[in-house]
Formats: C-alpha cells, sequence, structure tokens
C-alpha cells in the first residue's frame, strides 16, 4: 500500500498515480513469488512428513515416543529421519539419521536410505553393524555426492538386551534411576565419507523402566551454544525429568523440547547481555529429531 498524507483535502497528481501504479506493479510480481513459494514450502514440508513413519509400533514390553520438527528446505543443514519397525522375530529395529544437504532431492535421499535400511533390518536386523555396512554400499552406489550420518539399535523386549552401532552419529542416552548415560556409539565416520567404513557395536542390558534416548544433531544444538554443550544439557534435562514424566514418554519427549527451549533462550540472554560472546551466524537451519523407548 502507498499512502500520502495532505495537509488539507486534495487528490494525487498524475505523477503520484504514475508512481503509485509503478509501485504495485512491482510490489505485486514480488508477492505472486512469496506465495508460490510458501506453496512450494508447505508442499514440501507435507512430502517430507510424508516419508517418515505415520505411526509406531505397538508392543507390550516396549513403549515408543517420537518428535520430529522438520527445518525449512532452503536453508536446512540436510534432511533427518527416525524410524522404529516390529523384526519378524518380535523384536524392534530402531534407528535416526540425517543425510547432508537441503532440498526436496535430499528429503527424497534421506526417503530412499531410510526405506533401505528398513529392507536391511529385516535381512539381518540382530547386527546392527551388517546394517550400516549395507546401508554405506548402497549410499555410494546411488548417492554418491552424499554423505550421511546413522544410528541403529536392535531391542529384544522379553530380555531387554540392547545392540546398538553408529556412524558418526550423536550417541544416544540410556536414562535409568541411577541417572543417564551416554552409550558410545560414535566411534566411527559418517556413510560415505571413508574408502571403507567399520563400526564397533555395543551390546548391554537394561533394567525395566530404563528408557533408551535417541535424537539427532539438531537436538543437542538447540539445548546449547555448542554440539557438545547442547550433549551435556541434554544428558541433564533427561537425568532430572520427574519419575511421573519418565512414565510417560509422549511427556518425556515433550518436558526434554521444553527444557532445551529454556537453555537456548537463557543463552540468548547471556549473549545479548555480554556475559559471554556471542556465536558466530548462522542462516542454516537442523531438523530436530527425538525418538525414545522405555522397557516396561
Amino acid at each position: 500500500m502507498a499512502v500520502w498524507f495532505y495537509d488539507r483535502p486534495t487528490a494525487p497528481a498524475e505523477r503520484q498515480q504514475r508512481l503509485a501504479g509503478l509501485y504495485c506493479a512491482a510490489a505485486s510480481r514480488l508477492i505472486a513469488l512469496e506465495v508460490k513459494r510458501e506453496r512450494l514450502r508447505r508442499t514440501a514440508d507435507t512430502l517430507r512428513r510424508g516419508l517418515l513413519p505415520d505411526r509406531l509400533p505397538r508392543l507390550p514390553r516396549v513403549q515408543l515416543a517420537a518428535r520430529c520438527l522438520p527445518a525449512g528446505l532452503d536453508g536446512s543443514h540436510g534432511s533427518d529421519w527416525y524410524d522404529a519397525l516390529q523384526l519378524p522375530d518380535g523384536c524392534l529395529a530402531l534407528s535416526v539419521g540425517s543425510v547432508t544437504g537441503g532440498g526436496a532431492d535430499c528429503a527424497a535421499a534421506m526417503g530412499r536410505l531410510r526405506a533401505a535400511l528398513r529392507a536391511y533390518a529385516v535381512l539381518e536386523g540382530e547386527d546392527p553393524v551388517a546394517v550400516l555396512g549395507d546401508l554405506e554400499l548402497l549410499l555410494k552406489a546411488t548417492e554418491p555426492a552424499r554423505t550421511a550420518t546413522a544410528l541403529y539399535a536392535y531391542l529384544d523386549p522379553a530380555t531387554r538386551r540392547l545392540s546398538l552401532a553408529g556412524a558418526g552419529h550423536c550417541p544416544p542416552l540410556l536414562v535409568s534411576s541411577f541417572g543417564a548415560s551416554f552409550v558410545e556409539t560414535s566411534l566411527s565416520a559418517p556413510l560415505g565419507m571413508l574408502s571403507c567404513w567399520e563400526a564397533p557395536s555395543v551390546e548391554l542390558r537394561a533394567d525395566r523402566g530404563d528408557l533408551l534416548l535417541l535424537y539427532t544433531e539438531g537436538l543437542a544444538r538447540r539445548c546449547g551454544p555448542s554440539l557438545h554443550a547442547g550433549q551435556l544439557r541434554l544428558r541433564s534435562a533427561a537425568a532430572s525429568a520427574p519419575r511421573d514424566v519418565r512414565h510417560d514418554l509422549e511427556h518425556f519427549c515433550s518436558y526434554l523440547l521444553d527444557a532445551c527451549e529454556s537453555e537456548r533462550d537463557s543463552d540468548r540472554v547471556g549473549d545479548r547481555d555480554g556475559s559471554r560472546p556471542a556465536p558466530e551466524a548462522d542462516t542454516r537451519e537442523d531438523d530436530i529429531v527425538l525418538l525414545a523407548a522405555r522397557f516396561v
């Protein structure tokens, strides 16, 4: 809208009318582009969410909950996924991961990798290293210009046995009555980065009431000014969650997101008042993915 103010009643001159017309013509083109951009963003976001599970498996001895807050496609670091699959032997396959790059093509690549990982989990799900090794071979063959981080976990609800392996991904958290600790699965490079990918697997046994928390880098970065600081704050938030919150996984996921948001707000206050140096500006964003499993 173009507005002129006058001291007394009058009408715009011919030159002013022509100027307003030129302004509106230029503005209408920009508005049309923004409307088109918003429609594309919504369509891409819908497509992206459609690549993730629409529901989680229901098992008698394991509870599951997940959160996914996708970043904008144009300025994102990559495209993240989570997945939970009940295997033919009655066990559970859980995975989270991130494919590097931005845009709709990156989201499509994420969907293809997630679908392939499901197939490998059905075939050899009890061996996390084999599952991720096959995924890397596929990545190199079909997406040679990309890399990806991934974490795969095999859960046996009957024995509460866990077998995990990671490829350059954030280590998961095991939350018990004694606190929260990292399960070290990040002693390897991301998929597609080395000529030959190798990683150790980790095996452990959980107790009833224990929580396994899988997440992507976006959640840790949301919790603090750096990845390492964010991981430590995430562990602290998980360990300090009240007992009733831990018993309700949906509430537990919301609790962690709220706690991380509070930490980020406090960091912003500290940056403004000069108590700590402001981080370098980064216009890119991270997806936030969280997958939690509780043994009952």
